[in-house]
């Protein structure tokens, strides 16, 4: 059975079950998995703190307890690290939308827990760091682990939204013209811009902004 934690992929055994001897990393690959996990968390906080740009990957490896090489040798830029991190986050996005779509729904519901979800990462990670993440899709220092922006089908996100557009398109609440892909870009990069421009709002005026860009989105795609 393989478990997924919230920093990457681990192997587990079933209870009762006995583990297998090739699935238990040795002592070498337990202490660099540690170590990788110290470094990690460093450079997360440092992030939090200054952003990623100005982050200081001499306070990164203090922090950590690592030598300088340490740091490059998990990760060869601090690009790395973000992207990191944008998969975890992601990740936990994906897998909470799941369990959303599991039950009964309406496009405008996913719309809405979509827009919640994201709110709670950027409140999670902070706002500069969480503005760092959008913008790494489109830098030119974005790391080759890090799909391109027009590579969708590797973000699990965009395919809950496309998946959940489609079926939206088939029960009739979306006209039978929509692209389920376009509908998805547009809503998912229009409420990138819309949390990146309205952060400094009062939270009720930011909340009408959202509910307003939302409400745009479903009356451009509602049947017809």
């Amino acid at each position: 059975m393989t478990c997924v934690s919230e920093v990457g992929y681990e192997e587990c055994t079933m209870e009762g079950q006995e583990a297998q001897p090739s699935a238990k990393p040795n002592g070498r690959d337990a202490q660099r998995r540690q170590t990788r996990q110290r470094v990690y968390a460093a450079a997360i906080a440092e992030f939090k703190r200054t952003g990623m740009a100005d982050a200081d990957v001499g306070v990164i490896v203090k922090e950590a307890g690592v030598a300088r090489g340490t740091f490059y040798f998990h990760y060869p830029t601090k690009e790395h690290v973000l992207a990191e991190l944008e998969r975890s986050e992601e990740a936990r996005v994906a897998a909470q939308l799941t369990r959303f779509l599991a039950g009964p729904h309406d496009v405008a519901a996913v719309f809405g827990e979509v827009v919640r979800l994201l709110t709670t990462v950027e409140r999670r990670v902070g706002r500069l760091l969480f503005h760092e993440m959008l913008g790494l899709h489109f830098s030119p220092r974005r790391p080759d682990v890090l799909p391109g922006a027009d590579q969708w089908a590797q973000y699990p996100l965009m395919m809950l939204v496309i998946e959940a557009v489609q079926r939206a398109r088939e029960r009739g609440e979306v006209y039978a013209g929509a692209s389920d892909l376009h509908t998805a870009q547009f809503f998912m990069l229009g409420l990138y811009a819309v949390l990146i421009t309205s952060y400094g709002q009062p939270r009720a005026a930011r909340a009408a902004t959202l509910d307003n860009f939302v409400a745009t989105v479903l009356r451009g795609i509602e049947s017809r």
